[in-house]
C-alpha cells in the first residue's frame, strides 16, 4: 500500500509537469498571439499576482468566496436537518425550493444587482444562491437515510431530541453533507468568477475580463492560471480536512472490506 501511493503521488507529480513541458513546447514551436509562451505566462504570473494584484483583486475575491461558502455550509445544514427531521414542513416548501433551484444563479445577477448594487454583498448572494444546494439536498438525503431502529431505541429510552440529533442523526448524516460541500466548493469558485466579471470593479473575474479586452493575452492566461490553483489547494485542503473529520467512517468502511 505504501508504494502504491507513493507511485499514486508521483503520477499526481509528473501529469501536470508532462502537460506544462508540452505547452511550453508547443507554444514555443507556434509562436501564437492567442497562446504565449509559457515563459511569458509565469513572469507575468510572478509580477502580478506574487506581488502587484495581491491585495487588490486576491484577497476581495478569497474574501467573497470564503462568506459566501460559509454562509452556504450554514444554511445549508441548518435548513437541511430542518427539513429532512420534520417531513410535513419539507413536502410544504418543497414546490419553492424546486423552483429555486431550478433557477440558474447567474440569471439573478442583474436582480442582484438592482436590490443591493454591485458590491460584495451582491457577489456574496450570488454565490450562496448557486452553492447552498448541493448542501441542502445532501443533508436531507443525509437525515432521511438515518437508521431507524436507532432512533426508535433512542425514543424508546426518552432520549431527548437535541442528544438523538446531536449523537445520532448529525454523525450519520455527515458524509454526505461532506458531498455536498466538495460539490459547492466547485460552483461557489465559478460563480466568483463570473459575479466578478459581469459586475465588478476589482477581484481575479475581472482582471481576467479586462485582461482580454485589452489584448493583453499573457495577463488574462495569468489570471486564468491563478483561478485553476484557487481551485486545486481548495479542494486539497478540503480532502485533508475531510479525512480528518471523517476518520472514524472511513476506518469503518475499511474494517468492512
Amino acid at each position: 500500500m505504501p508504494r502504491r501511493n507513493r507511485l499514486l503521488g508521483l503520477l499526481e507529480v509528473m501529469v501536470p509537469v508532462a502537460l506544462l513541458a508540452g505547452y511550453a513546447v508547443w507554444s514555443a514551436a507556434r509562436g501564437s498571439f492567442y497562446f504565449p509562451p509559457l515563459t511569458d505566462i509565469g513572469g507575468r504570473f510572478w509580477d502580478i499576482w506574487v506581488f502587484d494584484r495581491v491585495p487588490t483583486d486576491l484577497l476581495p475575491s478569497l474574501r467573497r468566496l470564503a462568506i459566501g461558502y460559509l454562509l452556504s455550509v450554514i444554511l445549508g445544514v441548518g435548513f437541511g436537518l430542518l427539513l429532512g427531521t420534520f417531513r410535513l414542513l419539507q413536502r410544504a416548501v418543497q414546490p419553492v425550493a424546486e423552483f429555486l433551484r431550478a433557477l440558474p444563479a447567474v440569471a439573478l445577477i442583474p436582480f442582484g444587482i438592482l436590490v443591493v448594487g454591485i458590491g460584495d454583498t451582491m457577489k456574496v448572494l450570488i454565490i450562496v444562491l448557486g452553492s447552498v444546494w448541493p448542501i441542502l439536498l445532501n443533508t436531507i438525503d443525509g437525515v432521511r437515510g438515518v437508521d431507524r431502529e436507532k432512533l426508535e431505541m433512542a425514543r424508546a429510552y426518552d432520549v431527548p431530541r437535541a442528544a438523538r440529533m446531536r449523537e445520532i442523526v448529525i454523525p450519520a448524516t455527515l458524509p454526505r453533507v461532506v458531498v455536498g460541500m466538495r460539490t459547492s466548493m466547485s460552483i461557489a469558485i465559478i460563480l466568483m468568477v463570473v459575479s466578478e466579471m459581469v459586475a465588478s470593479r476589482n477581484g481575479v473575474g475581472y482582471f481576467v475580463l479586462e485582461s482580454q479586452r485589452r489584448f493583453a493575452i499573457s495577463d488574462m492566461w495569468a489570471g486564468i492560471l491563478l483561478l485553476g490553483i484557487i481551485g486545486y489547494v481548495s479542494n486539497f485542503l478540503f480532502v485533508r480536512a475531510e479525512r480528518r473529520m471523517l476518520h472514524w467512517h472511513h476506518a469503518s468502511k475499511a474494517a468492512m472490506r
